[in-house]
């Protein structure tokens, strides 16, 4: 949560698609937050993006390109692991962004396994948003516990480990 996951997403299918690569961005259908067809970041740097309803969609809507990345993958939860796999066992590359815990601390499905499968992994952080100190978790500030709740920063808080949990 505001730590530039989207920002470093888009800069590499830049790279990517600037190198002469067919690159794909994809995101959820349910991410309608800035645009629905494009990748946005909170300071609005905009790539085009293919809206997907499952990760079932993903292998189909990826056929021809070398490149995919996709955002937010949290949003895909375990059903994302198995195209993702079967995307890069076929030769492309797969940049993925996301959150790796939930709102409640927790490893978030499909991160532990991805981490595991992945060639690199970049971690970023974001300044937690009461001390400053490098925040590792994203706190929900309303008062839903379903899994996913689509928002922003009026929703969530990148926060610290000593700052987590705390009003």
């Amino acid at each position: 949560m505001f730590s530039g996951k989207t920002t470093e997403l888009i800069a590499r299918l830049s790279h990517a698609a600037g190198s002469g690569a067919r690159v794909l961005a994809l995101k959820p259908l349910r991410d309608n937050r800035y645009a629905h067809g494009e990748l946005v970041t909170h300071a609005g740097l905009r790539f085009a993006a293919a809206p997907v309803a499952s990760a079932l969609d993903i292998p189909v809507s990826a056929t021809g390109f070398q490149v995919v990345g996709i955002d937010e993958a949290h949003f895909f939860g375990p059903s994302l692991i198995t195209p993702c796999i079967d995307l890069v066992n076929r030769g492309a590359r797969v940049i993925i962004a996301g959150v790796e815990r939930d709102h409640n601390g927790r490893p978030f499905e499909p991160f532990p396994t991805l981490l595991c499968e992945a060639d690199e992994v970049l971690k970023l952080g974001g300044p937690c948003a009461r001390c400053g100190a490098p925040a590792v978790h994203s706190q929900r500030m309303t008062g839903s516990d379903e899994a996913i709740v689509v928002g922003g920063a009026d929703m969530y808080q990148p926060r610290c480990r000593a700052c987590f949990g705390l009003p």
